[in-house]
């Protein structure tokens, strides 16, 4: 791994009030998606209702001195299981004593490591929930023309698309099939940029003193209570080679109920379970670490966090792909 050396640090007549650094401070949506659930074993299991159960009608008349019908449901459990991600930078005590302000070595390592770490929360995220064959309802497909079956027009089409018939149809299968109304609408940025400017939107909200459509006006026009952007960057490129920088969630979509919070009879299409025995007790939240390694000659910043994001309610879920062009 590289390290800043003793000339990085040190230059000539700088300037103490400006440095330089690419931290992503927004755009990370990881953690904000689905509840989180704190649990102090690494590994468990957890209880699953069956869906059929709740949803017969079986109540009947009850005759005076006889019993009432009775029913009841069926219980499964399912597990979780926290991996334990890590990532550490190494700070040389010569470069602690030499640094000149405004640089911070600490400081500096810990914010690179924390965001290293979140990256890679976010793509794991990606990886588990923002992606086709992994929801209960049928995945959406944004094609250039001809829409057929669990097809629609992409959306970056401003002549022939039409987001809010898209989105309310959506809500409707999820609705219909679950009894639920989805709450929350996750865009990856190319999409909510599309989005934002498309003709029909716009129109909605031309007598309004707003110059710019936000998240919240979507919300409002799409009548859901969260509209959620992921716009985080990452670089594919290997260490030394010209960046190849994008976006991690692509041109999709996701439609979804969520729990207000975590309960054992609420349902919701995913939970993200936080294993509270590393980083401090933060469980999800990255906890810094500051290791002395004195035969390394150096203090050693490590970010750890420990995480299972778990789809819950399958068919609470929906995800429309290439929702633009």
């Amino acid at each position: 791994m590289p390290q800043p050396s003793l000339n990085d640090v040190h230059i000539d007549a700088i300037l103490t009030n400006i440095s330089t650094a690419y931290i992503q401070r927004s755009g990370f949506i990881a953690n904000q998606v689905f509840p989180v659930v704190p649990v102090d074993k690494q590994s468990n299991k957890f209880f699953v209702y069956n869906k059929g159960d709740w949803f017969r009608d079986e109540a009947e008349i009850r005759g005076d001195g006889m019993e009432a019908v009775a029913s009841g449901y069926t219980l499964s459990t399912d597990t979780y299981s926290c991996d334990v991600y890590a990532i550490a930078k190494d700070v040389g005590y010569q470069l602690l004593a030499n640094a000149d302000a405004p640089l911070n070595p600490k400081r500096d390592a810990t914010e690179f490591v924390t965001q290293r770490l979140l990256l890679k929360q976010e793509k794991e995220w990606v990886s588990t929930f923002f992606k086709t064959s992994v929801w209960g309802q049928t995945d959406q497909s944004g094609v250039s023309s001809a829409p057929s079956t669990n097809q629609f027009r992409q959306w970056s089409d401003y002549v022939n698309s039409d987001p809010l018939v898209d989105v309310e149809g959506w809500k409707e299968t999820i609705l219909g099939s679950t009894g639920f109304m989805p709450n929350t609408l996750v865009l990856g940025y190319q999409v909510y940029r599309q989005l934002k400017n498309h003709p029909d939107i716009v129109d909605r909200f031309k007598y309004t003193n707003s110059s710019t459509v936000t998240t919240d006006m979507l919300s409002a026009l799409f009548d859901i209570e969260r509209v959620l952007v992921a716009s985080a960057v990452e670089n594919t490129a290997a260490e030394g080679a010209t960046g190849s920088y994008s976006f991690t969630h692509g041109k999709a979509a996701m439609l979804c109920y969520v729990a207000p919070s975590p309960s054992l009879l609420q349902p919701s299409a995913g939970y993200t379970f936080a294993w509270t025995g590393v980083s401090g007790g933060l469980g999800e939240n990255v906890g810094i670490k500051d290791i002395p390694a004195p035969l390394r000659q150096a203090d050693r910043v490590q970010a750890e966090a420990a995480w299972d994001n778990k789809i819950i309610g399958s068919d609470l879920g929906l995800i429309a792909a290439t929702a633009v062009a």
